[in-house]
Parts: C-alpha cells; structure tokens; sequence
C-alpha cells in the first residue's frame, strides 16, 4: 500500500514491492496472485480478525451488540493510527478500477460471513441479519470518512461510536 500511495497502482510493479518487502518474486507469488491481491492484504487481515472476534463473542449477546464490541476491540488493537493524510491518501489509491473490482467482491464476503456468523444471536422482533450487517458496515465507512474529513482531531473510535451510536438509535425507534 506505501508504495501504490507513494507512486499510484499503475506504476508500481510486483518486483518493487517484492524488493520492498526483501523477498523474491517466486515467494511473492506463493502468497498472491497479483499485486492487487497484495495492496489490500492489510485489509483482508482487518475483515478476517473482525469475523473471527465475532465469532468468538457470547453466543447469547446480541447482534448488533457483538458487531459493535468486535469494531470497537479491533479499533483499540490499533495503535498507533495513521494520521489523517495517510488515509485519505489510500482511500484514494483504493479507488483505481481494478482494485475496487476486488475491495467490492471482498466486501461482499465479509458481508456473507458477518450475516453467517450473526446466524442463531438472539433478535426477537429485530432486525434480519442481512440489514444488521449493511448498516454496521455502512457506519464503519461513514465513521472512517468523517474522521478523515474533520478539521478537528478526534480519536477515530470515538467517532466510529459517534456514527454506530446514530444508527443504534434509529433501530431503537
């Protein structure tokens, strides 16, 4: 991700990040198939440690409950965090056609194993898993966004709680 940030997707090669990372390009491609697959590795990590703590949560705790726990623990495991530049830089990179073809497809994923691990939690009368699930993951994104975009400097968790917090009270309605 440094270097597609620091040079753009096009122009970085699967030889400079293998040099970057002190590794050949054989064992390169024992882990990725291509560079994109490489460019979003940090977020495949983040999206398979946030289905994992799910999993991992009470069985009998709520959905939206273990959703927000699991955010709020993997949030905290983040120290220290980029600065805001930094990440307004990789959204940006993360934009370029190909790898938004693969961040959607992932996305779909973590969004079928969220809803799959959310299987069984207690939700009498709330609602379905599949809803549950696109909001959580539409406020993570608005809470990333707003973070990035804010003048003022403020704990991205904090702001993350902010945006779950306003959709926890439209539910609650």
């Amino acid at each position: 991700m440094r270097l597609t940030v620091e040079h753009g997707f096009d122009q970085v090669t699967v030889e400079a990040i293998a040099e970057a990372a002190n590794i050949s390009r054989r064992t390169f491609s024992n882990y990725f198939a291509c560079k994109g697959d490489a460019v979003l590795y940090g977020e495949r990590l983040y999206t398979r440690a946030l289905v994992d703590a799910l999993r991992e949560r009470p069985a009998d705790e709520g959905a939206w409950t273990a959703l927000r726990a699991c955010a709020r623990d993997l949030y905290a495991s983040w120290s220290p965090w980029p600065d805001r530049g930094w990440a307004l830089r990789t959204r940006m990179a993360r934009k370029h056609p190909s790898l938004l073809a693969r961040q959607l497809t992932d996305h779909a994923v973590l969004a079928r194993e969220l809803e799959e691990s959310l299987a069984g939690r207690a939700r009498p009368g709330g609602p379905r898993p599949g809803l549950l699930v696109a909001v959580f993951l539409a406020g993570l994104r608005v809470g990333l966004d707003t973070w990035i975009d804010e003048e003022e400097s403020r704990d991205l968790l904090e702001v993350v709680e902010e945006v779950l917090d306003e959709a926890e009270a439209s539910f609650d309605r």
